[in-house]
């Protein structure tokens, strides 16, 4: 299919998906509740959701869909669009909301509680959660001196057929965002064209997890919180495997932000500001730590999960959000034959 008729489906998929989906008050449409078009994890924005209604009163309505074709249907909708708050996996859905003048600030109270660096230079929007970038290794296939020094380098011949990726996913995507941000376009073009030649195309994380650990692959290129998750439950995905994480500001070192923001024709504006100050609150930030999301906190102060390093630690590069393109990415990855 060309790269028009993926979006129209992209688009008719999340129609479906809002049409389906029911929020924390049932399956039937509440005008009277806080609309919240979500592509975060179902569990986490329901304990989000009902941690909210539980606190303050305030009934809230869930509409579920994917990060790209979510943010394009509210382009979509525009000033028609019935949703107060959207909540997403990584922060490019967002700033695809944002280009188009659709968002309202961010309370200046509730962007106080992210450091500077965990939210967009604009204000118009913020994160609420985050996840790393990691390689996940076969240590039977690879040995850990003969993994590559950067992310950059997999695009180099020596890798051909040796790593994989879910590369039609948002996550992915999110990090040829942060690399086109690090990087500029020139490089990342050029890896991308490695990437066509060198690597095998999974449907998701969770597959490129999988086919490292039965071997079929010696690395992936994956969001560190699968991993976590598995080992913390049956380790049937990652019993074979390891993490290697690049650190020194390596575009694979590259960190996206779970993003939430208020739409500027939300029928609810004041309830929208406070649920995304809620997120960010303590409890709110807590769910992260104690729901088995193994997500990054991001308020200040607040703790993640135990079980993950520091995401001080994680040296990420210095990406301002606000700068991610998710179009061009498209653009990018349909013109190295990738998309």
């Amino acid at each position: 299919m060309n790269r028009r008729t993926l979006l129209t489906a992209a688009l008719s998929s999340s129609v479906l998906a809002l049409a389906a989906c029911g929020g924390a008050d049932g399956p039937t449409n509440d005008p009277d509740a806080l609309q919240i078009y979500s592509s975060q994890h179902d569990s986490l924005t329901k304990a989000w959701a009902e941690g909210f209604t539980k606190k303050t009163g305030i009934k809230t309505q869930v509409r579920a869909g994917k990060d790209s074709s979510m943010g394009h249907q509210i382009v979509q909708e525009g000033e028609k669009s019935p949703a107060d708050v959207f909540l997403t996996e990584n922060s490019p859905a967002m700033t695809l909301v944002e280009s188009s003048a659709l968002l309202a600030p961010i309370d200046a109270t509730t962007l106080a509680l992210v450091p500077k660096n965990r939210r967009p230079s604009s204000g118009d929007w913020t994160s609420v959660a985050a996840r790393s970038t990691v390689l996940v290794y076969n240590p039977d296939k690879i040995s850990a001196k003969d993994l590559p020094a950067s992310l950059m380098d997999l695009s180099k011949p020596e890798y051909k057929d040796r790593w994989g990726a879910g590369a039609t996913g948002a996550d992915f995507q999110a990090i040829i965002a942060g690399m086109l941000a690090d990087q500029g376009e020139a490089k990342t073009k050029s890896w991308l064209e490695g990437m066509k030649t060198n690597a095998r195309i999974y449907e998701n994380n969770i597959a490129t997890m999988k086919a490292v650990n039965a071997g079929e692959v010696p690395m992936g290129v994956i969001f560190h919180y699968y991993w976590y998750r598995d080992q913390a439950e049956t380790k049937e995905g990652t019993a074979n495997t390891k993490l290697h994480y690049f650190k020194q500001e390596d575009p694979g070192a590259f960190v996206s932000l779970s993003a939430a923001g208020v739409l500027k024709s939300a029928k609810h504006p004041d309830e929208a500001q406070k649920f995304v100050d809620y997120i960010l609150s303590d409890e709110g930030q807590k769910v992260l730590e104690t729901s088995g999301s193994k997500e990054y906190a991001v308020a200040k102060g607040a703790a993640s999960d135990p079980d993950l390093p520091s995401l001080e630690s994680l040296q990420a590069p210095a990406v301002d959000p606000f700068s991610l393109d998710s179009e061009k990415v498209t653009q990018l990855m349909t013109d190295a034959g990738i998309l």
